[in-house]
This record gives C-alpha cells, sequence and structure tokens, in this order.
C-alpha cells in the first residue's frame, strides 16, 4: 500500500485571529501581575511641615525699678520686714515679694505710666492696698497702720472698756493744732489711719487729719438733726446715727453718702458694728440689730422703755440698758434674752464690760453697779448724786464721774473706794484710761488726768467739757465745748511700747 504523505495545510485565519487574542491576553495578564505585586522601596519624601513659630513674651511696656519706703503711719517710724507686693489678692499673695530692710526699704519693678495696685503686709500691722502709677520720681513713701494704736468707735473697743492699753502717751503735753467744729462735742472722736471723724451736735460729721488738723471733707445731715454719739469707723466706711432716727453710712474716703435708713425713733446710742451688723437703741424703746450689708434688720428687740445706753458686745453677747434701770443681756446673733439685770435707777451711760464683769451706770441711781457675765449682782457703789458718766475698766480698776463733782475710781472686784478727787463741777461723759492715766472731764470747762494707781492728779488741761480724749498712736485728742484739741507729749518717748 503506497505511503500518505504529511502535508502542512495553514490553519484558517478565523483560528489564527484567536490565537493572537489568546496571546495578547496573556501577556496582559502577566503585566497587571506585576503593577500589583508590593514593593519595599521608599515612597518619595513629601514636603516637610513648617515650623511653628516661636511664641514671643507679653509686651508689658516701658518698666522701671521703684524704690518704696514703708512708715508707721501713725508713728512715722520705718517698717521693717514688711512685704511688697504688685497685684491684689490671691495673685499677689503667691508672687514673690520684696521683703524691706532695716530702713524700711524695698525695690519692685512696676509699669510706667499705668497704674497698678502695690499691697504691703507686716506683721502687726494686716494688709493694705496703694494705687501707683509710676510717671515722675522713681521712690515712693507708703503708709501703713496698726490695728492696735487705733480709736474707730467710742469706748476704744467693743466691750466698751473706754480704755486704750496699747497707745503709750503721758504728760506733760503741748497743743500741736486745734479746731472749731462750731456745735458742742458731747461725745468724743473715733480715730482711724490717721484721720480723726468727728460729729458735732448739728448733725455735721467732718474728717480732719491729725497730722495737721486740716478738714479732708464735711459732711451735713439733711435738715441739721441732733447728734448725741460718736461715728464709727468700719474699713472704707463711716456709720453714724441721729435723733431724727436715720442710720447713715458715708465714704470714709471723701464723705460722699451711700445710703441711709430710718428707724422712726431717735437715736441716741453709738454705733458698734460686729460682724456687719449695727447694734443700737432708740427712744422708743427698740434695740435694733441692722444688716450693713444688706440694708436690712436682722432682729428687733422691745423692751418698753427709752434707751439712750450705747450697746456693749463681748463674746456673743449684746448689754444694753434701759430707762426701766434694766440691763439686757441679749444674743448678738438672733436678739433673744439671756438675762435681765436690775440697778436702781434709770441707765443713760454705756455698760463696760471686761475679765466676766459688766459695770452699769444708774444716772438717777446716782450709782455704779457690777453684774457677772451670767447676771449675779456683785456689789453697787453708791456716789453724791447723778452717774450719767460711762465707766472706763482698767488694771482691777473702775473709774467713773459723777455730778457730786467727783472723779472716782473703785476696785472691780469689791467696789470698794480706792480714791476719788474733785474736779469742781459735774462730770456727764464718759471717762477714759490712756496709758496708766484716767481722764475726765467736768463743766469745770477742763480735763483732769490723773495717776490711775495711785489717784494722783498729773494734768489739768483748761479746756473741757464732756468726753475727753480719744486718739491714736502719736496724738491724743481732747474735746472743749466746741473745738478740739490735738497733743503729744512735750518729751518723746525712746521707743514705742506695743
Amino acid at each position: 500500500m503506497p505511503l500518505r504523505r504529511h502535508v502542512y495545510r495553514r490553519p484558517p485565519r478565523l483560528l489564527a485571529r484567536l490565537l493572537l487574542l489568546l496571546a495578547l491576553a496573556g501577556l496582559l495578564a502577566g503585566c497587571g501581575a506585576a503593577a500589583q505585586r508590593p514593593t519595599t522601596a521608599a515612597p518619595p519624601p513629601g514636603p516637610k511641615p513648617k515650623p511653628k513659630p516661636t511664641p514671643r513674651p507679653h509686651a508689658r511696656g516701658p518698666e522701671a525699678t521703684v524704690g518704696v519706703t514703708v512708715r508707721d503711719g501713725d508713728l512715722g517710724t520705718r517698717v521693717r520686714d514688711a512685704v511688697v507686693r504688685v497685684g491684689t489678692g490671691a495673685r499677689a499673695i503667691a508672687a514673690a515679694g520684696a521683703r524691706t530692710d532695716r530702713r524700711g526699704r524695698a525695690s519692685i519693678t512696676l509699669p510706667l505710666r499705668r497704674t497698678v495696685t502695690v499691697t504691703v503686709a507686716a506683721r502687726g500691722y494686716g494688709r493694705e492696698q496703694f494705687p501707683l502709677e509710676l510717671r515722675g520720681p522713681r521712690h515712693v513713701t507708703l503708709r501703713i497702720y496698726q490695728p492696735a494704736l487705733q480709736w474707730p468707735l467710742y469706748g476704744a473697743d467693743y466691750a466698751r472698756t473706754q480704755a486704750q492699753t496699747h497707745i503709750h502717751l503721758r504728760p506733760p503735753f503741748r497743743v500741736v493744732w486745734s479746731r472749731s467744729v462750731n456745735s458742742f462735742l458731747e461725745f468724743p472722736a473715733s480715730v482711724y489711719h490717721g484721720v480723726a471723724y468727728v460729729g458735732s451736735y448739728r448733725g455735721v460729721v467732718r474728717a480732719i487729719s491729725i497730722r495737721d488738723g486740716k478738714v479732708l471733707w464735711l459732711h451735713i445731715s439733711r435738715g441739721y438733726p441732733e447728734m448725741a454719739s460718736s461715728p464709727a469707723i468700719v474699713g472704707n466706711e463711716v456709720v453714724y446715727h441721729t435723733m431724727d432716727g436715720h442710720v447713715y453710712v458715708l465714704s470714709a474716703r471723701n464723705g460722699h453718702l451711700l445710703w441711709s435708713w430710718d428707724c422712726g425713733a431717735a437715736i441716741e446710742s453709738s454705733p458698734i458694728v460686729w460682724r456687719g451688723v449695727d447694734y443700737f437703741g432708740t427712744r422708743n424703746g427698740d434695740i435694733y440689730a441692722l444688716d450693713l450689708r444688706t440694708h436690712r434688720l436682722r432682729w428687733t428687740h422691745p423692751t418698753g422703755e427709752k434707751i439712750t445706753s450705747s450697746a456693749s458686745i463681748s463674746g456673743s453677747t449684746l448689754y444694753i440698758g434701759d430707762y426701766g434701770g434694766r440691763l439686757w443681756a441679749l444674743s448678738a446673733r438672733s436678739g433673744a434674752t439671756r438675762w435681765v439685770g436690775q440697778v436702781n435707777g434709770k441707765i443713760y451711760g454705756a455698760a463696760a464690760v471686761a475679765h466676766g464683769r459688766v459695770f452699769v451706770p444708774s444716772s438717777d441711781g446716782d450709782s455704779l453697779t457690777a453684774f457677772t457675765t451670767s447676771g449675779h449682782e456683785l456689789w453697787r457703789y453708791t456716789a453724791g448724786y447723778y452717774v450719767y458718766s460711762s465707766p472706763a475698766v482698767w488694771d482691777g480698776r473702775v473709774f467713773f464721774g459723777s455730778y457730786d463733782r467727783y472723779f472716782y475710781c473703785v476696785s472691780a472686784a469689791t467696789g470698794r473706794l480706792l480714791w476719788r478727787i474733785y474736779t469742781g463741777g459735774p462730770i456727764s461723759g464718759a471717762v477714759s484710761v490712756v496709758d496708766g492715766i484716767a481722764y475726765a472731764g467736768s463743766f469745770s470747762h477742763r480735763i483732769f488726768g490723773v495717776a490711775a494707781r495711785t489717784g494722783r492728779r498729773v494734768m489739768t488741761f483748761p479746756h473741757g467739757e464732756f468726753a475727753p480724749v480719744s486718739g491714736n498712736g502719736a496724738r491724743l485728742l481732747f474735746d472743749a465745748y466746741s473745738r478740739i484739741y490735738a497733743v503729744e507729749p512735750t518729751r518723746k518717748h525712746r521707743r514705742h511700747r506695743g
């Protein structure tokens, strides 16, 4: 059988096209796989972030170093170890302050031509603030005051002891200046931070510089009501009462009236402000507790008898007398009665509280009666005539005056007479003790100074009438009928005994 020879034949055209498409598909698949294969090469770096600008310090403006001298405003002495800071409140306390050296000097940095507050604090002085604007000289003197050397209310303290135990000024005295008040002075000036606040009978209050006697401001009560009490200074405010039933509150800086309140009855009580509340009695027999912050009454306590006495406070108990001869001991917080003591006549003057005892004058009872602070009667001393005078208490002794023209000193424990001196005229106003000298003003138009322990007369001032004295650590103020005198010792003490 003959062999058949294989002959190659060309594929059809359609098949050729299919083979070509399959080849192209395989090539594209290989390229896609290569494109999806992960790579270890780092991406190209992007643009670097711009660095944040460094914050500039706050622009404080031009500053200057200021020399500060701190002085005692009453004594004039330089205060060492006082801390001087720029700022107020907690910010000033936290800030690093400059401390005064033994000459009372320190240096601080202040901005120029901008008002800032400088805070000064020192032991025995508290903390005081001064607004300062530096324009000229780069040295300032700041004056701070010791609270212990002030006389901010009638009676010198809340207990109305009429004794200032921190002021050390003794006769002989010389007159530095005097000032007329154009009306008679029944009650003494109150003194705070170098200023005497004087209320006259015609309802005029004056702020007088103790340094030179200059009248800093004058406030006239509307209608010129009678005023038979001393003002009280509470921080930056002056509180006073008038006989037309008003309580007035003034700015101590300029005398502007801040607000007033009308109780509707005459007020002879001098204000006593304890924890923001003013306590006083009125002629209609009511005792009031007026909140000076809210301008509202805390409480009212009726007694049914006329009240001219000023209130005293010891602990949380308020003591005040009425014309029924009763001494009321009330809770200062609520007005609740704690006890009532009875004396033998009307109570005109203020009671004094000291060492667990209350000493109460009686005008037409001609007497001084002592109670314990729990209400037990201890003793009674009877003088020769009316005892309008509010007593003073010092060193275990009680001092008071009488219309029998004698100035008395009795034992605080027993009421035994220790001494008495004749003054030539009735004694109506409160008596006072300063630095071991007891003072009384007499209707003989003189003020008598007596050694409190011995009864030896050491001074007679040729002007006087009602309440004799108030003052500060540098000078005493003697009250005549319608003129006030500033006096200081003729011999300076070597140092102040605080």
